[in-house]
């Protein structure tokens, strides 16, 4: 027999607890963000040194650009799959999500986190974008030119970030248990499909696909602490005061 408290596992956050049995709220564990950050230290110095990653980029693109996918029946059925890292389909996603929880439970917290995410998403993905200048692999080979913006992968990342945010609502405010799993394969099989599409497509080098996960898992890791430190606390205080 056990009471009806809920036993909080050690390192659990509020809302773990608060999810409850079965899907998580994905939040990256510790060792998870510092392997992502590790991960993207290390590949973006080996390309910029044009280190052995970069080779591999170059003879996994030689073999995937024979495949001539673009002007194949399937070019447009693998499209679709990199729609699911397209920060526009994410976005009406969450926009139904976030009007739903909004309407449905008075709470902006949702939205915020949500504004957030995009917002930290824009900056880095682009710092990084602009400040390697890396070409695509339409580019005749891997250079890092003013005009590239290949390194890392948005979509990827994008990927990472939004549907771990969908999930994070869907579990928190205990929606449907189909929609809780739905959002957890998205979180999880989302980005490897996009990825694994974007390559086979010759849009993007495999490092740019690694690292767009890496910095995607980064940041959903400091939306999370963000969240914990500043949107739940200050908007929780400012619901109380007004109860009061």
């Amino acid at each position: 027999m056990t009471s009806g408290a809920v036993r909080r596992r050690p390192g659990a956050s509020p809302a773990d607890a608060a999810a409850g049995p079965g899907v998580s709220v994905g939040r990256p564990p510790r060792w998870l963000v510092l392997l992502s950050g590790v991960v993207t230290v290390a590949v973006t110095v080996d390309l910029l040194t044009r280190g052995v990653l970069e080779r591999m980029d170059l003879r996994v693109s030689e073999v995937v650009s024979a495949w001539e996918l673009e002007n194949s029946g399937a070019y447009w059925p693998v499209w679709a799959v990199t729609q699911l890292g397209g920060r526009g389909f994410i976005l009406i996603v969450l926009a139904g999500l976030v009007g739903y929880l909004g309407w449905r439970l008075r709470t902006v917290v949702p939205l915020v986190r949500v504004l957030l995410a995009l917002v930290l998403l824009t900056v880095v993905v682009y710092s990084f974008k602009y400040g390697t200048g890396r070409t695509a692999p339409a580019y005749p080979g891997s250079f890092f030119h003013r005009d590239g913006a290949s390194y890392p992968s948005g979509h990827v990342a994008n990927a990472v970030l939004m549907w771990g945010v969908a999930r994070w609502q869907v579990v928190e405010y205990r929606l449907a248990p189909w929609l809780q799993r739905t959002t957890w394969v998205l979180s999880v099989a989302g980005p490897v499909a996009t990825g694994i599409a974007m390559v086979s497509l010759d849009f993007h080098w495999i490092t740019d696909a690694v690292v767009g996960a890496a910095v995607g898992i980064l940041l959903l890791g400091v939306v999370h602490v963000l969240d914990d430190v500043v949107v739940s606390r200050w908007l929780g205080a400012r619901a109380g005061r007004s109860s009061a």
